[in-house]
Formats: C-alpha cells, structure tokens, sequence
C-alpha cells in the first residue's frame, strides 16, 4: 500500500542559502533546483540510496529553499544521506483583518434539527434585506453575521444576493439578537446593531462612504503631498494587489504561491485585502473622489502569498516573497497576517531580510487581547497593534464594537479591543474603521492588518527624509539605523507598552 505524502520544506543546515564551504549540501541544492522531481533515487556524491520518489514542487533559487512532496521512508533515506539539510514542516497564516463571524460547529443558535435542516435546504427561517440608507436601494454581496450569543460566537450567517436579501438560520421566525454585523463588500461602512429582534422582512441598512470623511488614519496622518514617501520601495506580502485600481500605482511584484504564475501578483479574489493594505501605504486618489495613503510617493509592490480565491498563504510562499522582495530592493516590507506557529523557516527568511537592511512590519493579530502572534512575535519584526479614536467613525457602525479600555493621555484614543498585545509589541497604529483601496472601489475595513500598513505607511514617509540612511549599504547596519530612526520619531500615546510598545511615527 502506497503511503501518503506529504509537503515539507528542505533548508540548509545554517539560514536558507547553502554554504559554498559545504560542497556536497551546495551540489545537493543545486541538483533540487534543476530536478522536476527525482523518479528513482536520492542522490548524495557518494552514495546512491534506493527511496521512493521526492517530488520537487517549487525552489526559491539556486542555492535556497525547496518545496518538496515526500513520504516518511523518503524523509528517512534523506536524512541519512544529507544531514545537513533540514526538514522543515508546511505552516500556515491567515490575514489580520477584523470581521467576526459564527464559530464552525456553532452556526446554529436554537431550534435544532429545524433550523439545519432549513439551513441545508437553503431555506433560511429568517430573511431579511441589506438597503442603503442614502437611497434604500438592495446591497448586494455583504456578509451578515448574526450573535444570538455573542461570546461564544453562536448565531447564523450568509451573504446577500442581488436583491439585499439573506436568509439566516436561526430556528426560528423571530429571533433576539446579541450584535448583527453587516460587512458590505464596498462601498459602505460595515454596520452593527446590538439588542434587536430579527424576524422575516426585517430591512437594515448602512452607511454610503464619503470619501472626504476623516477617518482613524486621515485623523493622525493628515497631508496630501504626493511626494511622501518618494524614494522608498515598499512590499506588499499579501493577498495581491489590485493592478488596475485608478487610485494606486504598482511597479510589479510577485505571485510565490506554488503552482500559480508568478507574474499574477493582482488581487486573488477574496476581499480586497491586499489592495486595502497598500491603499493605507500609498493610495494616489484625492477626496471625494479617491482616498490618499499615508506614503504616496512611495513606490509600492505587489507580493501574491495566498492563493487564488483561498485563505491561507504558507510560510513557504512566505519566504520566497520575503526573498524576492530582498532581491527587488524594498526597504520595507509589511506582512498583514499571522496566527501561525512559530515556525524555522519564517524566522529564517525575516532574519535574512534584517540582514539585507530591510525592516519587516507585522499584525500582532487579532484575537482580542491574546499574546502577540507569530510572525510578529519574532523580534526581527516591527509587531504593530491596532487603536482607534472616538469621532472617526459615523455612529451605528462595526468600529464602534472595538471602543475598549484602556484609553490614552487623549480620552478619545483607545487600544482596538480585539488587539492582540504583549511585551513583543513595537508599535501601535489606527486601525479601526479605516477607508482605503478596494478591488471595486472602496471599502472600510478594521484590523491590526490595518494599522500596520498605517505604521509601515508613516516609516516610508519619515524615511524619504533620511537619505544617509536609505544610501547606507544593504546589511543589518541599515536594518538597525532605519529601526533606529522609526524609534526616534515614536510618540507614546499613554495606553502602556505592552499595548503600543514604542507608540506611534509620527514622521
């Protein structure tokens, strides 16, 4: 019976490039980068070892990491032959953006048997519409999610059809709601409600976005020089940016999930998320009719990590964006994800990019309240918490559900409540009820995935102004200058430094 394989990721023995020193691990690299796959045998220099096939599904280059499908018996022969190659295990991470929805296994709050076996019949017990309220017309395509029991996540959702309409299975024809949440697509401030009966024919409706409105990052980052940021390369390691959004520029970039085209590094086709991230950075697009990023001028790429339509971006993809952002010249790079062990080969790849003078952002994620997340966790990372401030969002709506203690110097600030904190954390940044770039348009979004574009946005700016730093040579001595400069800008909000770390850049 043949036994299951598995991907795993092989690296050298020290860091992820093979040492020159090292002939035999060098030639072994070399060989995997060539080989589509080995069909017979393992090959060392001295010895040819009998093993059923390692598929070789990806390289990072000629020298580096290997994305290889293997079985157990594989593994076993391989690391007799080469024990200087590490085997390293396929880690998963997903976006940090805020939006809530029903615990898996929970999706029903009462009624059973019934309300499954409405739901799997598509016949929803409750159905209600999703207008807007500056014209009452449908809105199509937002996410409802409704809490019958809000903290342990226990409720029903859907997604609107055409006509604004969406059934929820909540066994029953009426129904008392802990919190709904209505998270449109674009165009429209998410919305939430707390304490209301839901029953068939129920309407809710939400908010137009005004894109002249001042929002949580236009608040603390007010100014519309197009010149911001100029000078700066900034990568986007994320869910793809959108190409052909009128309100950014990117200069290229990368698609490092295995088996996609590499040069297929626009959105993937699931919320916008990257195009949201790298409109907070450098957005082009003046009020009312387009929004501006923090870092305009900056010259912005677009590194592809997860898949299209998927979810979860390996850390394998990851590190292969990470070196080609290296190879491409970013001086920052912002990684918007997280939940993911701690793994070797992430830590490996945000170590070489110190190393090449290039300082990495990262979401300490957003499990309300819980440890900073990893890869933000890893000290070779800027980890970026999310706060928000009272007044930058309109009444009614989701950023008003993240308002929480503690508040800071200024009563109106306060750390976002479903920010992930800990001593690991550098920064703080808005990241609450933030408009930016959308494949459609525009949308709102919240998130520590939002502050720390907001924060890697505000390096990019100070940076373009300390040209002795950018024209340093690309080693670790860079990395910690740039460090060194974002620290000296930093203004601590009084929230405590296991909430904001060093604070806010204020460039």
């Amino acid at each position: 019976m043949a036994t299951k394989k598995t991907q795993y990721v092989l690296i050298p023995a020290a860091g992820l490039v093979a040492s020159d020193q090292n002939p035999k691990q060098m030639q072994f690299f070399q060989a995997m980068h060539q080989a589509a796959s080995f069909t017979n045998k393992i090959h060392s220099l001295s010895t040819e070892i009998s093993a059923p096939p390692i598929k070789v599904l990806d390289s990072i280059g000629d020298n580096k990491a290997k994305l290889v499908e293997a079985a157990p018996e594989d593994l076993a022969a391989l690391r007799a032959s080469h024990p200087s190659v590490r085997i390293l295990p396929v880690i998963y991470f997903e976006r940090a953006v805020m939006r809530y929805r029903v615990s898996t296994g929970a999706r029903v709050s009462a009624g059973g048997a019934k309300a499954k076996a409405a739901a799997k019949l598509g016949k929803a017990a409750i159905r209600i519409t999703i207008t807007s309220s500056k014209d009452g017309k449908p809105v199509a395509n937002a996410l409802v999610v409704a809490f019958t029991d809000f903290a342990n996540r226990v409720g029903a959702q859907g997604t609107t059809n055409a006509k604004g309409q969406v059934g929820l299975a909540l066994g029953g024809s009426s129904k008392t709601i802990e919190r709904l949440y209505v998270y449109p697509a674009f165009g429209y401030w998410p919305g939430l409600q707390s304490k209301l009966t839901l029953k068939t024919g129920s309407k809710i409706s939400v908010q137009a976005i005004d894109l002249a409105y001042v929002d949580c990052v236009r608040h603390f980052y007010p100014g519309n020089d197009l010149t911001f940021g100029q000078g700066v390369t900034v990568g986007v390691i994320d869910s793809g940016v959108a190409t052909n959004h009128p309100g950014l520029i990117v200069q290229g970039g990368q698609n490092t999930v295995p088996g996609e085209k590499p040069a297929d590094y626009g959105d993937n086709g699931t919320e916008g998320h990257g195009t949201h991230v790298a409109g907070i950075i450098a957005s082009r697009g003046t009020p009312p009719h387009g929004i501006r990023g923090i870092a305009p001028g900056a010259t912005l790429r677009s590194y592809r990590v997860f898949p299209q339509g998927g979810n979860q971006a390996s850390n394998y993809a990851i590190a292969k964006a990470i070196d080609v952002g290296i190879a491409d010249k970013c001086d920052l790079l912002n990684m918007s994800l997280g939940g993911g062990a701690p793994d070797t080969l992430t830590e490996e790849a945000l170590t070489a990019a110190h190393d090449a003078g290039v300082v990495v952002f990262a979401a300490t994620g957003n499990d309300d309240r819980n440890p900073v997340s990893f890869p933000a966790a890893n000290s070779m990372c800027q980890a970026v918490s999310a706060m928000g401030r009272k007044g930058t969002f309109p009444h009614g709506t989701e950023p008003g559900g993240s308002v929480a203690a503690p508040y800071g110097k200024d009563k109106k600030n306060f750390i976002a409540s479903f920010s992930n904190i800990g001593p690991e954390t550098d920064l703080t940044g808005p990241g609450v009820g933030v408009i930016s770039t959308v494949p459609a348009g525009f949308g709102v979004m919240s998130g520590t995935s939002m502050a720390t574009p907001a924060q890697t946005g505000a390096a990019a700016r100070l940076l373009a102004t300390q040209k002795n730093i950018l024209q340093m040579s690309r080693d670790q001595n860079r990395a910690a200058a740039m460090i060194s400069a974002i620290a000296a800008s930093c203004k601590l909000l009084g929230f405590g430094a296991i909430y904001e770390g060093k604070g806010m850049i204020s460039p």
